[in-house]
């Protein structure tokens, strides 16, 4: 006899493999497995975010660059876990057209992000903040750690969802070919 709470948990569940099931692939040897590429890259609309200092920002001021955004939290155990090699990602000479985004998630606390910074030891990456939601709203963004990675022509081409090792070689190798 099913219960409603395994109904339920029937439910979710076909509900996020539906999800997963409809992100399109390309034949292309995907480098990680929380990675979906798509297969035809996604126009994206122009996006105004704040820096640290509550400058405001325009994404389509990074046309010509390979963008990676990564939305991220305080809160977060693995923002906080992957958060050193997205830095060491930003400062590998091996790109040389790359720009790494640090979005904070949460309201904008300098702070609070600026500690959890330094209790890193993050070298390189800036603090950004995204005050109105607008990459929520854009990317339609459901929790974090999101990673969304923008091609020069300003379109996204890849999403990671959750956790990533932004030195996994598999992956510098794929993304090297972007740059």
């Amino acid at each position: 006899m099913f219960t409603s709470q395994k109904i339920i948990k029937f439910l979710i569940l076909l509900f996020c493999f539906s999800i997963f099931s409809s992100i399109s692939q390309t034949n292309e040897d995907v480098p990680l497995n929380n990675i979906a590429i798509n297969e035809i890259p996604k126009p994206i609309s122009p996006i105004i975010f704040e820096d640290f200092s509550g400058n405001e920002i325009n994404l389509t001021d990074y046309h010509g660059k390979l963008v990676i955004i990564n939305f991220w939290a305080t809160w977060c155990a693995p923002c906080k876990k992957e958060m050193p090699s997205l830095d060491a990602l930003y400062q590998d000479n091996s790109f040389k057209n790359l720009q790494v985004l640090a979005v904070n998630m949460e309201q904008p606390n300098t702070i609070k992000t600026k500690k959890f910074f330094t209790d890193l030891n993050i070298k390189k990456l800036s603090i950004f903040f995204d005050r109105n939601l607008n990459f929520v709203k854009e990317f339609k963004l459901r929790g974090v750690p999101t990673t969304v990675l923008i091609n020069k022509k300003g379109e996204e081409f890849a999403r990671i969802i959750g956790e990533v090792n932004f030195q996994d070689e598999k992956f510098l190798a794929w993304l090297l070919k972007y740059d």
